[in-house]
């Protein structure tokens, strides 16, 4: 019998997050692939699962991945788990769920902790029809994602680093104007976790004068709310 590659969410700060499920597979799989090894240890230690981890990062998944569909067909069972969240959610996993499907093996995603949800929730933007961007491209492409999204009708969501946000949310404001609305979240589910909204201006005049530390999640009202929001006061 060949064996199931499972993906499985892994807390984005509170530990208190981790499912009963996700830890029994955990603890039950044959073979446990870790992001950053170094990062996941403390995790496993914490909850009992005396286990070695091995690498499986951006770098090495495409040679990896043939070695892992063989365990597979060997019946071994194999865990991914990323550095926090939900692996293949701007993390590795696309590649390796592509290539065991191709090979005709069992692959099942653990329901789970995952930053971009609370953030969309916690915005009190529209949540009914949302596209998730992950990652901005740094350079090559980014111009035109921006008046791309410029024009998106629907709530967008994108992922940003501290050293970045500054830059991006400048940008947004030059693309789809200062006076649009969003919300930022940061250190979700940690002790400091926040949540700024207002315009694009207000936010980014906030995190001016703040210090810039931890993962951010940036929500942006779809241009169909802003045309929305004026017929509103309008009336």
């Amino acid at each position: 019998m060949e064996g199931k590659l499972f993906l499985v969410p892994t807390p984005i700060g509170n530990l208190e997050d981790m499912t009963f499920r996700a830890i029994r597979i955990l603890k039950e799989a044959d073979v446990i692939l870790a992001e950053d090894t170094r990062t996941s240890a403390p995790m496993l230690k914490h909850f009992g699962i005396d286990k070695k981890a091995y690498s499986h990062h951006q770098h090495n998944e495409h040679q990896a991945t043939s070695e892992i569909i063989k365990f597979l067909k060997e019946g071994k069972n194999v865990a991914l788990i990323s550095d926090a969240g939900t692996p293949a959610i701007s993390d590795p996993g696309f590649f390796l769920v592509r290539e065991a499907i191709k090979h005709d093996l069992a692959v099942e995603c653990l329901p789970g902790a995952t930053a971009f949800v609370p953030a969309l929730v916690n915005s009190g933007l529209p949540s009914d029809s949302f596209i998730f961007e992950g990652f901005l491209p740094v350079k090559k492409g980014r111009q035109t994602r921006f008046k791309k999204l410029a024009e998106e009708d629907r709530t967008i969501i994108l992922y940003e680093s501290p050293h970045r946000l500054l830059k991006t949310l400048e940008e947004f404001a030059e693309y789809c104007g200062e006076d649009r609305q969003a919300s930022v979240s940061r250190e979700l589910t940690k002790m400091y976790e926040e949540t700024v909204r207002g315009t694009l201006l207000e936010i980014k005049t906030h995190f001016e004068n703040n210090i810039l530390k931890g993962e951010f999640v940036i929500c942006i009202a779809g241009k169909t709310e802003v045309k929305k929001s004026r017929y509103e006061k309008d009336k």
